[in-house]
């Protein structure tokens, strides 16, 4: 190969950056300008055969295997990272830069892991409520176009921020699952990097393999605890018997990279509304509660009481968030009037920032919304005026919830559809009930109505993890944007056979029943309200009203909120990450090394996380291949051998981030 020349013939000057640039992950400043590392003023290839077929067989692929092992076990493993690693590996044997199509294979196939999450949290509890009222009914079309249209909507009504999330607040949001999974397809460019960006792919590679065996151990082996809990003690169950108190903490190093990324600011907040809920209202309510109440555990406290303050958090949340972003909302909405009375926008829109037109948004969104009436008047519901009421409800709240979902995902990277739909279910219940839609019909109702939104919710979470890598590396937003809604259809439509199969092959109810814990907890929710019994508005108005001061003491309402909501085990790691991730940013006096630092153990993390999301399929695959699955590791040996495991996660990333100089 030449010196002045790349395999792929552009000229040395003018290649492509290999790593982001120093102003990736902050604020930029007032004349400051973020340059991608596809260039802006050229064209690349993106949408080709090779990149649409590769991604519409990983979205097959990945939503049967994330409905599988997420009705299985409850978890529905995050299937961007997977499919980049794939892709990369896909892709490396081309002779020139294959980022641009990476992105859309990226885009693509991850429909699945947001169309399964809309699904099984939802639809599965018709089956199950099903054993109960034998006249319940469900059908492949049903599951189809629930999360045909939730999709459909998630992308249609996220379109129009886009813009906001990943441009105007560039810096001010940790994107953590967009950081990784950029990270990971920057490595895809070795083929065509120099040393240093060789250099970079070998120190992701590491961490990912770190990562994932640790990881990959914990689940199939059981050598060491995922969980440290005092209540692994018998003076911690004890304490948590007399006092409700406990203390929990995931050991993993897919949730430690996480907190890493999401830095320290937020990882606190998160902290601090977890140990509000677990350490003062947990306590509070068993001290004061009823005699039912005392005899539960503080996890029970939590799932059964505590949470639902969470929830009506989250709500308020949204509804301040909506407040606040009114402007943004406004200047969509006059866009989209001035481009239907065909004005032109003034200027050029480079490539990177194109989206499709907002005129097309309405259109698509009109025709869309009115297929949503006809599918819960005809398919759903049958008199109309009930159909049009259950539509206001759904385009009311999914809309609401859609910047709810994207700023969750952009501060935690952990989406908190499975709280919002449950508020959904609630609210639409009220309204079902209230004009006369109950019983079994509004059972159907409820949780069909629940099945689009969580969908839509889920998708706008995860449709800005995608634009945000976009913006990163400098893809065209309308090429990823037009092609996310074929991944959709193919995600949706391989959803609602695997949930047929798994009912018919498995079930959901009965010995040997797949969980689906999600599906069982709405269920539980639904059925008391539809046919007689009580809701818990008093914890939902509390979350609220606590939102509401949060907001006025300019706390991070949705960051708190999500804290309350989140178990205290998940947001325990969040902030170790913060605090590894604050003492390597300050680990010099001179604020270059601190940078490079603070960009390296950026690298490493995301290697935790990728390698982690990679491992965990494989854990997931052993498992039901037949291995025994490990015991809860709530024993004296398991517990301690994971703090000395934690400790030595901990102490590698801190000092191979310190390694850059």
């Amino acid at each position: 190969m030449k010196a002045d020349k790349l395999p792929n013939d552009i000229p040395v000057e003018d290649v492509d950056p290999i790593d982001l640039p120093e102003n990736a992950f902050v604020e930029l400043g007032e004349d400051e300008e973020y340059r991608p590392i596809m260039h802006p003023a050229r064209e690349y290839a993106e949408v080709t055969p090779f990149s649409v077929t590769t991604g519409l067989i990983l979205a097959v692929v990945f939503s049967a295997a994330a409905a599988y092992l997420g009705l299985k076990v409850g978890q529905v493993f995050e299937a961007a990272i997977p499919i980049a690693i794939i892709a990369v590996s896909l892709t490396s044997k081309f002779k020139k830069d294959p980022i641009g199509q990476n992105v859309i294979i990226q885009s693509i196939g991850s429909c699945s892991g947001v169309i399964v999450a809309g699904a099984i949290f939802t639809l599965p509890a018709l089956y199950i409520l099903q054993a109960t009222y034998p006249e319940i009914s469900v059908d492949f079309l049903e599951v189809f176009l629930s999360s045909l249209f939730g999709g459909m909507l998630g992308i249609l009504f996220f379109i129009p921020f886009r813009k906001y999330f990943v441009k105007d607040m560039h810096g001010k949001y940790p994107f953590p699952e967009a950081t990784a999974t950029t990270q990971v397809l920057l490595s895809g460019r070795g083929a065509v990097a120099d040393k240093g960006g060789k250099s970079q792919g070998k120190v992701l590679l590491i961490a990912a393999l770190i990562g994932g065996l640790y990881d990959y151990i914990i689940a199939t082996l059981g050598w060491w605890t995922e969980v440290v809990t005092t209540t692994a003690y018998s003076w911690g169950q004890t304490l948590a018997a007399k006092t409700k108190f406990a203390f929990s903490c995931n050991t993993g190093a897919a949730v430690l990279g996480l907190g890493y990324i999401v830095g320290l600011k937020y990882a606190f907040v998160i902290f601090a509304g977890s140990a509000f809920v677990w350490w003062f209202i947990i306590p509070l309510m068993g001290t004061y509660g009823s005699a039912e109440i005392a005899a539960m555990s503080p996890n029970a406290i939590f799932s059964e009481y505590a949470r639902m303050i969470g929830i009506g958090g989250i709500a308020m949340a949204g509804i301040l968030g909506i407040i606040k972003s009114r402007s943004i909302i406004a200047q969509a909405a006059g866009l989209a009037a001035r481009e239907l009375k065909g004005a032109q926008t003034k200027g050029t829109t480079p490539r990177w920032q194109t989206d499709i037109s907002m005129k097309h948004i309405v259109y698509m969104s009109a025709i869309t919304l009115i297929g949503v009436l006809i599918f819960f008047w005809l398919g759903v519901i049958h008199v109309f005026w009930q159909a049009l009421v259950a539509w206001v409800v759904v385009t009311v709240i999914a809309f609401l919830f859609t910047t709810v979902a994207a700023n969750a995902i952009a501060i935690v990277g952990s989406n908190p559809v499975s709280g919002m739909t449950l508020m959904t279910l609630i609210i639409a219940s009220g309204v079902f009930v209230a004009i006369g839609l109950n019983g079994t019909s509004g059972i159907v109702a409820a949780m069909v109505l629940g099945g689009v939104v969580c969908t839509a919710l889920s998708m706008a979470g995860g449709f800005v993890t995608d634009l945000k890598i976009g913006y990163w590396l400098g893809s065209t937003p309308k090429k990823q944007e037009t092609w996310k809604f074929l991944g959709t259809l193919v995600s949706a439509a391989t959803v609602g056979g695997v949930m047929i199969m798994l009912n018919k092959v498995y079930g959901f109810t009965g010995p040997g029943a797949m969980a689906a814990p999600q599906a069982n907890a709405m269920a539980k929710v639904i059925e008391p309200m539809m046919m007689g019994g009580a809701t818990p508005w008093t914890l939902y108005i509390t979350g609220a009203i606590l939102a509401l001061l949060l907001n006025w003491l300019g706390i991070p309402t949705l960051a708190f909120c999500l804290g309350m909501f989140l178990p205290l085990q998940l947001n325990t790691p969040m902030l170790v990450g913060g605090l590894i991730n604050h003492f390597v940013s300050h680990s010099s006096k001179d604020p270059e090394v601190c940078r490079a630092r603070t960009d390296r153990g950026t690298l490493i993390s995301s290697g935790l996380i990728a390698g982690g999301a990679l491992f965990g399929v494989l854990a997931a695959i052993t498992i039901f291949a037949g291995a025994e699955i490990p015991s809860d590791g709530e024993e004296f040996g398991p517990q301690i051998l994971g703090l000395v495991a934690y400790a030595a996660l901990i102490c590698f990333l801190y000092f191979a981030s310190r390694k850059a100089k």
